[in-house]
């Protein structure tokens, strides 16, 4: 079996394919795990889909034809063409799909270099996979040595820091442009994580927040977490909010365009409208004095900040090649530790056999008995060292699964039970 991951983000993709191929909401992505999982091929599979990008992360015992088939799902997903999909996927496998997956959690492959989200979003879809019993053993250690890393990179660079977020980097567009931020209104639609976060960056900025929803009720309490004021709007005031606020950010999981040429008028003044959402929330308008940001238009800041990263995302880099190698080495661990703790097990096994048997025959007295079992340990400890340590030396070997599987079948032992006994949960995130 072999990690597979196939990859469509802002790096191969436009925001026009990334829209079709979004999964907006946990029916949609149940449902297209579900049928990728009927084939024979893929054993696990954790779909994130978020506004930069869509990965399915997997187990395949024939990683070709799984990603073809995936990808033959997603193209009747998305109505796009399978060549134009299969063209413009990066597909990785074992060695690069496991450092494609710790770049990922470690917010290297983001369109925002350090963006903070991430990782969160790779947990919440592990997470959903997991509740699904649609990953198992495998999948589970995989992603938890990704967070693992996330961690490692997060402590020792200040890549978090900053405008590290598309919402961050749409607030700080508003704010070039704006420039005296008091008094000025920002309208942001929606109710979400994305929305909150935008909110928080608005506040910081200077802005004057003005919120609305479809959802009233989650726009109030979402506006009673912040200590500033949030003016909540009721949505069907959203015609006469957009031609009134000159700064609107919207991030809703809308499937469809929810800002379109009909209810915008031309107004005499500049607005400037940042549309973060994947689907795209604004439809092509065509309004005098109106700017429309979209998540890609947003790249242009990120390629400046990309100078003042370099140097803390070259360390980034190390650390996940690093650790993508580690990651291999701690797999072939469980493999290897098995194998010690049965050839000890079995050693004590006869050790308790053969006591009972010289006790019963009187060839020893109960008295002598512990000592002669502490005696029989020594020596089997003392026997089984150098075995030991070139067992553990050969882990890191690529001969380790040939040598192990000789190991196990002079001993006798069981293959299967001895690698999956490891809970992978043991690792720390």
């Amino acid at each position: 079996m072999s990690y597979l991951s196939i990859s469509f983000s802002h790096k191969n993709t436009d925001i026009q394919t990334r829209e079709k191929l979004a999964f907006p909401n946990e029916e949609n992505k149940d449902r297209f795990l579900k049928q990728i999982l009927e084939d024979q091929h893929l054993k696990e599979a954790i779909l994130l889909s978020t506004c930069n990008r869509v990965e399915i992360i997997s187990r395949a015992s024939n990683p070709d034809v799984a990603s073809k088939n995936i990808i033959n799902k997603l193209s009747k997903y998305s109505n796009i063409e399978f060549d134009d999909l299969y063209e413009r996927a990066d597909i990785s496998v074992n060695d690069s799909a496991i450092h494609h997956i710790f770049s990922v959690a470690s917010a290297l492959d983001s369109l925002v270099i350090g963006e903070t989200q991430i990782v969160g979003q790779l947990k919440d879809a592990f997470r959903f996979s997991l509740s699904k019993e649609y990953c198992d053993q495998e999948l589970s250690r995989a992603l938890h040595y990704s967070f693992k890393c996330a961690a490692a990179v997060r402590n020792a660079t200040s890549l978090g820091t900053g405008s590290v977020s598309v919402a961050s980097t749409a607030v700080a567009k508003a704010k070039e442009i704006i420039k005296d931020t008091a008094g000025v209104k920002a309208l942001v639609i929606g109710a979400g994580e994305m929305s909150e976060l935008t909110i928080k960056h608005l506040l910081s900025s200077g802005f004057d927040v003005v919120l609305t929803s479809r959802d009233r009720k989650k726009a109030q309490i979402l506006a009673d977490t912040f200590e500033d004021f949030i003016q909540v709007e009721d949505y069907v005031n959203l015609p006469e909010l957009l031609n009134e606020i000159p700064v609107m950010i919207t991030a809703t999981s809308a499937p469809y365009p929810i800002i379109t040429q009909d209810i915008t008028k031309n107004c005499s003044f500049e607005r400037f409208w940042f549309d973060i959402a994947v689907p795209r929330d604004i439809e092509e308008i065509d309004s005098p004095n109106l700017m429309i940001y979209s998540v890609d238009d947003l790249q242009e800041i990120v390629n400046e900040n990309m100078s003042l990263r370099a140097e803390q995302a070259k360390t980034a880099y190390q650390i996940v090649n690093k650790m993508s190698l580690e990651f291999f080495d701690w797999l072939k661990s469980l493999e290897v530790d098995p194998v010690i703790k049965n050839m000890y097990t079995r050693g004590d096994a006869i050790i308790d056999k053969k006591i009972k048997n010289a006790l019963k025959k009187g060839f020893i007295d109960k008295e002598s008995e512990e000592n002669i079992r502490k005696l029989c340990q020594t020596v089997l400890t003392e026997y089984l060292h150098q075995p030991q340590k070139k067992i553990k030396s050969i882990s890191k070997d690529n001969q380790c699964d040939i040598v192990v599987s000789t190991v196990q079948s002079v001993f006798g032992m069981d293959s299967e039970t001895s690698f999956l006994s490891h809970d992978c949960n043991k690792i720390n995130e």
